[in-house]
């Protein structure tokens, strides 16, 4: 079982890769747009950490492996697609399943992501998770998990 300590010390390592992340972007050092890169950091760490973590029946959902798995699998590739980029040749293998390999993996990735959302709502709701009450405004953490699911809703 992890303790408290070496879960902040990941939470710590992950929010710093993920500032390089858009650091990098912003810099030109990847081919990234820094506004999509955002979007897709604050997405990963939003649902791993307010929702994965902090939701325990969600992590036994089945969403969690399918999102975890289309992550782990786009990031093998785009390193390994920036690793050879600097060696100054990409094979074509790579460059391949970079351009090819998402046409699968972001279908699978976004299921498993509202998945997991769905799986946390009872828990939110019954719990009042992150529910806090002012006396002329209220947040509801299980509405705006609502509509967080229907912002995936993609627009014309």
């Amino acid at each position: 079982m992890k303790s408290e300590q070496d879960s902040n010390s990941h939470h710590s390592v992950d929010r710093f890769r993920y500032r390089i992340s858009i650091l990098h972007c912003a810099l030109g050092f990847v081919k990234s747009n820094v506004v999509l890169t955002a979007f897709q950091v604050f997405f990963r760490v939003f649902l791993t950490w307010p929702i994965t973590y902090s939701v325990p029946s969600s992590q036994t959902s089945y969403g969690v492996f399918l999102f975890i798995t289309a992550w782990t699998i786009t990031e093998i590739i785009r390193y390994s697609f920036y690793f050879f980029n600097l060696l100054g040749g990409v094979p074509a293998i790579i460059v391949w399943c970079r351009y090819t390999f998402f046409i699968v993996l972001y279908p699978i990735g976004v299921t498993g992501e509202l998945i997991t959302v769905y799986s946390s709502l009872k828990e939110v709701q019954d719990k009042k998770l992150y529910f806090l009450q002012l006396p002329n405004v209220a947040f509801n953490y299980y509405y705006f998990l609502i509509f967080f699911m229907i912002m995936y809703i993609p627009s014309k």
